[in-house]
C-alpha cells in the first residue's frame, strides 16, 4: 500500500457553502456535531453546547452539556430537540461536563461516544469572567475522560456508565487525560478507537498527541495499542480525529494545530493505515481548509473549522460536517459559533 493509492478529498474538492445548514443557537456556544440518519429516515446531530453568556473557553470545561437536533436532510438546518447527556452531580466522573460527541451505529442500538469531566466546586451565579485559573477549569481539564453512553434507538433512554471506558494511565502518554473519541465499529461489533492524549510533563500536560485502542464491544474494556505517529521530523501537535475504514484501509482526518503537516495552521491532515498502529501521511496531505467557497460566489474564512467529521450517504461522503467560530484567529476572539455542513464534490 502507498499513500497515493488511497481515496481522498482537498479543500478544492469543496462545492459552494450555504450558510443556512447546521445548527445555530443564539443563547449558546454550538460545537462537535456529529451525525447519523435514523431508522424513520431524518437526521440527527449530536452536539455540545454552553451558554453564551460565559466566555467560550474555558466555558466548555465547565458547563458544556451534550444535545440531540433533527433535520429531514443530512445538511439541515437542524432543530434542537432535547438536552441528552445533562449535568448529573459532582460525585460522577461526568458529573459536571459532557462534550466531544461521536455517535455510531453498533449491535443492539446506538453508542454516543463522548468527555466528561467533573469538579468538586459550585457554580457562582455569574461565570462571565471565568478564566483558566479557575480552580474548576483546572480540575475540569484534568479529570477529561472518553466515556460512551448506549441506547437500543436514536430517541434514547441513554445508558451512562458509572466509569469511563478510557481512563488514564500513569507514566504513558495518555497519563493527564484522554478525549476526542474516534470509534470504529467492525462488522463483528468489536470497536477500533483513535484518541486525543495528553501526558503528565510535571505538574502540567504535555502536547496534544493521538493514540489507538481496541476494544472487543463498545463497553470495552479498551486495550491501548500505541501512540500514533509519523516519519517526519517536523515537531507538530494533532486533535480533532474523524476515523473510517474503506477497502481494508484505516483513515483519519485530523486538526493540524500549527499547519506544520498541512502548510495551514488549524486546517486537517489525512492519514492511513493497514493494521491501526502504523501511520502514514496520505498524498496529498492535506484533508480540508478553513477557507470555503460561498454560494454567493465568494469565499469565507472560518476563524475555527474543528470538529471536522465526513457524512456518508449511501457510500459517498456527501458532506464535511465542522464546529465553526468567526473571529480571526480561532475561538479566542470569537462571538459566535455555530455547526455547519459544507457540500463535497
Amino acid at each position: 500500500m502507498t499513500a497515493s493509492d488511497s481515496p481522498s478529498f482537498k479543500s478544492a474538492e469543496y462545492l459552494p457553502w450555504n450558510p443556512h445548514t447546521g445548527l445555530s443557537q443564539p443563547d449558546y456556544w454550538t460545537w462537535c456535531p456529529s451525525i447519523i440518519q435514523a431508522d424513520d429516515g431524518s437526521w440527527r446531530m449530536f452536539a455540545s453546547r454552553w451558554p453564551a453568556t460565559v466566555p467560550f473557553h474555558p466555558g466548555w470545561l465547565v458547563h458544556s452539556e451534550i444535545i440531540m437536533a433533527q433535520a429531514t436532510t443530512a445538511a439541515g438546518p437542524y432543530h434542537f430537540r432535547e438536552v441528552i447527556l445533562p449535568s448529573r452531580g459532582a460525585e460522577w466522573w461526568d458529573g459536571r461536563m459532557t462534550h466531544n460527541s461521536r455517535i455510531v451505529a453498533c449491535p443492539g442500538g446506538y453508542a454516543l461516544f463522548y468527555t466528561g469531566s467533573t469538579f468538586p466546586f459550585a457554580h457562582p451565579e455569574n461565570d462571565a469572567a471565568l478564566a483558566l485559573d479557575d480552580p474548576r477549569v483546572i480540575a475540569g481539564r484534568a479529570g477529561k475522560r472518553i466515556g460512551v453512553a448506549l441506547a437500543s434507538s436514536l430517541d434514547g433512554p441513554w445508558e451512562r456508565q458509572s466509569e469511563p471506558v478510557m481512563p488514564t494511565r500513569p507514566g504513558t502518554f495518555y497519563s493527564f487525560l484522554t478525549s476526542n473519541a474516534a470509534p470504529w465499529i467492525e462488522a463483528d461489533g468489536s470497536v477500533f478507537l483513535v484518541f486525543k492524549a495528553r501526558a503528565y510533563e510535571g505538574n502540567r500536560h504535555g502536547p496534544m498527541v493521538l493514540g489507538a485502542a481496541r476494544a472487543g464491544s463498545v463497553r470495552g474494556p479498551y486495550e491501548v495499542l500505541g501512540k500514533i505517529e509519523f516519519a517526519t521530523k517536523v515537531p507538530y501537535e494533532l486533535e480533532d480525529p474523524f476515523l473510517w475504514k474503506q477497502d481494508g484501509i484505516y483513515h483519519v482526518i485530523a486538526k493540524d494545530m500549527t499547519g506544520s503537516l498541512c502548510g495551514e495552521p488549524r486546517a486537517g491532515i489525512h492519514a492511513l493505515s493497514e493494521d491501526g498502529l502504523n501511520w502514514q501521511l496520505a498524498d496529498p496531505v492535506k484533508a480540508y481548509s478553513r477557507t470555503v467557497p460561498t454560494v454567493d460566489g465568494g469565499h469565507t474564512e472560518f476563524g475555527s473549522l474543528e470538529r471536522v467529521s465526513l457524512v456518508f450517504e449511501d457510500g459517498r461522503a456527501t458532506y464535511l460536517s465542522a464546529a465553526v467560530s468567526d473571529g480571526p484567529d480561532g475561538f479566542t476572539s470569537a462571538t459566535r459559533s455555530w455547526n455547519t455542513l459544507i457540500p463535497l464534490a
